[in-house]
């Protein structure tokens, strides 16, 4: 490329549009501001741009100013500052705000040069090549020249190749690229495995760990399930194929097979999550999230089990007590929403110990420890699982409303205390028959309770706006409340007809020692079990009765609220987002701490509008408020939903100079956090929009849906939403009952099957 002449400093131009003079007449001087145009070579024009022009215009115009003998197809401006390149849709903005700017290589020309560097690899150039190039690869121009000509195979090369800081520069160019939903659909075993490997390393940098983290996020959410176009159909039993050239083409199972083969990689993740760097804690977090949403159907059992056996639960815990950040805060209510729904699935999960091998075995350990013999009844039947305390032999039918869940609870609260166990039963079966506690009856009981205070109804996302460290133990508190049932039963001297009695006591007391789980130390949970008296709980369970009605805890009742909280919720869900549709004006604020990532706002409003697409934030900044037109024409920049990695809330304050009697916020102070603040941050580049809502409701419905339109979210964030899915299921069951008691329905506790029919010569008729 050859040199623009000129002198370093001092001159000056004007740039307007083709057949106009270049000179603006002495009246109107200074209504166009003045921008410094710096070339490579230090040469500095000082240049009025009509605004009016197209940056190819621009750019035209200045290589003839400064007589430039190469094309001016060759340049590009960018901003001094920030290196952003200028294109027409930011040229006005520019020009406005007096940037300093500087005429550099077009951006298909900086992509050549970058791909050549990467393939000579020269070590004194190939590290400020992926410097570059992980700021560059964002843009349409680069990304394009870049791909055509080889460079996504060479950088991947690179990966595989390179360490150090050169590794993590070429790392983070590779998960920007992937921003982009084309163009990384070639990937083969090979690269995966290699960023499993560099991920697991235990030599591997904290700066190189991160990329590497958040690039197999990218690839697990990258499933043909995700794809935004028309999939291909698979067979009945194969989840659909996305179109040829789609980068939707990988997703849970490639990436865990990768992960399979690297002995000890989701321990690393998982060890990481007690790392002292809060970022690599963030990414670990939002990987194991991630995986969790998108975990399928063949794996599964494999991976939770997997999870399981590294306490993965205990390490979220830790994090609940020990961090107050707010990007960690969502990431872990996110986790917190993925075990819901893993333990919705491990309840309507059938218990089949003829079908299913882990299921008897299961069977077999608690029977070993119960050290009891089989024997016969009156009947000459076998009994054998009934001196347990079940009430049939038949234990698919036992387990048939609590699933493996009730499986996995008995098996640990035998493996709590083993020699108690068998202490019980045996205890049990010296009583006459209808003295006898019915443990696994009860067992099987208490995580119905608990599934229900916790309301295990698999909704889309969870309503839960705390911390719940009490359910992430989910098995020591059932083993708690077990216990706590046994000696209700002794110390009330029950029989076999009290049996319900003792379950609605257990259900006041786990109301009672499970609240405030969010600031509840763990001690104060295992006292209310253990150590309450009889009288007492059951003083209170009686004025509990008093004011509650007993319908509420039958079993078609709580089915039919299950039903009705999953409805409201994708009501509230519909709502938000229509909110996010119609758009709204916020103040733009300050981050705190100031992150230097984020982007300066050109005005102290900014109004924002969700594109029917669902895939765009579009907006832009104002001084001032504005009405506002239907569709994108007023809303000239856009923020992309799938680049926003957290929402997170309380993170900035207003200006100094806003005009606060405009907005619900509390009096001014220096920097102090906003209450209806929030931020859409990026898993690696900070910040993408610091906003300020007006006022409580528009907070709400802008957090809550922008999380609910995230791949891997799983939580509200407002207590108001989540107030609202409670009114509406409290609403909507009351209608219900309302109708059945108007009708004087008797509702059972719960309905038994009949007998199978004997052949198959029958048929359904029409009901008229």
């Amino acid at each position: 490329m050859s040199t623009i002449n000129g002198a370093a400093g001092a001159s000056r131009t004007t740039l307007a549009p083709p057949g106009t003079n270049n000179t603006r007449p002495k009246s109107t001087p200074g209504l166009i501001p003045t921008n410094n145009v710096t070339t490579k070579e230090g040469v500095t024009v000082r240049t009025r741009i009509d605004p009016t022009l197209t940056v190819d215009d621009v750019v035209r115009q200045l290589c003839v100013n400064l007589k430039v003998t190469e094309p001016s197809s060759n340049f590009a401006l960018r901003d001094k500052d920030t290196d952003e390149l200028i294109v027409n849709e930011n040229l006005r903005k520019t020009i406005k705000n007096k940037a300093n700017l500087k005429l550099v290589n077009a951006p298909n020309i900086e992509a050549a040069e970058i791909v050549q560097k990467l393939i000579v690899r020269d070590e004194k150039t190939l590290k400020m090549a992926l410097w570059s190039l992980k700021k560059f690869i964002r843009e349409e121009k680069f990304a394009q020249e870049f791909l055509t000509r080889g460079g996504l195979s060479e950088l991947a090369e690179v990966i595989c190749t390179e360490h150090g800081n050169t590794l993590a520069y070429a790392l983070e160019a590779m998960h920007n690229l992937m921003d982009l939903e084309y163009g990384w659909s070639t990937f083969d075993n090979t690269f995966i495995f290699s960023v499993v490997q560099i991920l697991s390393s235990p030599t591997s940098l904290i700066n190189v760990c991160r990329p590497a983290t958040a690039i197999l996020k990218k690839l697990v959410e990258a499933d043909p399930m995700n794809a935004p176009g028309p999939l291909i159909a698979s067979s009945s039993r194969s989840p659909p194929i996305a179109p040829p050239g789609s980068v939707y083409r990988y997703g849970f199972q490639i990436v865990f097979q990768q992960m399979r083969r690297e002995k000890g990689s989701l321990e690393t993740v998982v060890n990481r999550l007690g790392s002292a760097d809060t970022a690599m804690i963030l990414h670990s977090m939002m990987l194991i999230n991630s995986l969790l949403s998108h975990v399928s159907d063949t794996e599964w059992d494999e991976f939770i089990s997997e999870l399981e056996r590294l306490n993965v639960r205990k390490a979220v815990i830790r994090l609940m007590s020990s961090h107050n950040i707010d990007d960690l805060t969502s990431s872990i209510l996110d986790f917190q929403a993925n075990i819901v729904r893993v333990t919705y699935r491990k309840k309507s999960t059938l218990v089949e110990p003829e079908v299913e091998l882990l299921h008897e075995s299961i069977l077999e350990y608690i029977w070993k420890f119960s050290r009891v013999q089989e024997g016969r009844d009156g009947d000459g039947q076998v009994l054998k699982w009934r001196k347990l305390g079940f009430s049939t032999e038949n234990l698919v039918s036992e387990f048939e409303q609590v699933g493996e869940l009730g499986l996995d609870c008995l098996r640990n609260f035998v493996a709590d205390d083993p020699e108690f166990f068998s202490k019980v039963v045996l205890e049990q079966l010296s009583r006459p028959a209808e003295r006898r506690c019915p443990i696994a009856r009860s067992s099987n009981e208490i995580v119905e309770l608990l599934s229900e205070h916790w309301m295990i109804f698999a909704p889309a996302y969870s309503t839960s706006t705390t911390y719940q460290p009490f359910f992430l133990n989910f098995y020591r508190v059932h083993t708690l409340a077990t216990h706590f049932f046994l000696r209700m039963w002794n110390e009330s001297g029950s029989a076999a007809g009290d049996f319900s009695r003792i379950v609605a006591l257990t259900r006041s007391q786990v109301k009672v020692a499970l609240q405030s789980e969010n600031v509840k130390p763990w001690h104060e949970v295992e006292h209310d079990f253990l150590d309450c008296e009889y009288r007492a709980v059951r003083d209170r369970q009686m004025q509990e009765l008093e004011a509650e009605d007993d319908l509420l805890s039958k079993v078609p009742v709580r089915n039919l609220k299950e039903k009705i909280t999953r409805e409201s919720a994708e009501f509230v869900r519909q709502q938000r987002i229509q909110c996010l549709l119609q758009g709204a004006w916020f103040v733009n604020g300050i981050p705190i701490p100031a992150n230097g990532l984020s982007r300066r706002p050109n005005g102290q409003w900014r109004f924002m509008r969700l594109d029917n697409g669902l895939k765009y934030l579009h907006y832009v900044d104002s001084a001032v408020k504005f009405p506002v037109r239907n569709g994108l024409e007023d809303l000239p920049e856009r923020i992309e939903i799938a680049a926003i990695s957290l929402i997170a809330t309380g993170t900035c304050a207003p200006p100094q100079n806003i005009l606060r009697d405009q907005l619900d916020l509390p009096p001014p102070t220096n920097l102090t956090p906003s209450p209806l603040s929030f931020s859409l941050l990026t898993a690696t580049e900070g910040s993408l929009a610091d906003q300020i809502a007006p006022d409580q409701s528009r907070w709400a419905d802008w957090t809550d849906g922008l999380n609910m339109l995230r791949r891997d979210s799983g939580h509200v964030t407002s207590d108001e939403t989540a107030g609202y899915i409670k009114a509406l299921t409290e609403i909507g069951l009351k209608i219900k009952l309302l109708d059945l008691s108007g009708e004087k329905v008797d509702i059972p506790s719960g309905l038994l099957a009949g007998p199978p029919p004997s052949n198959t010569d029958f048929f359904f008729s029409d009901v008229i």
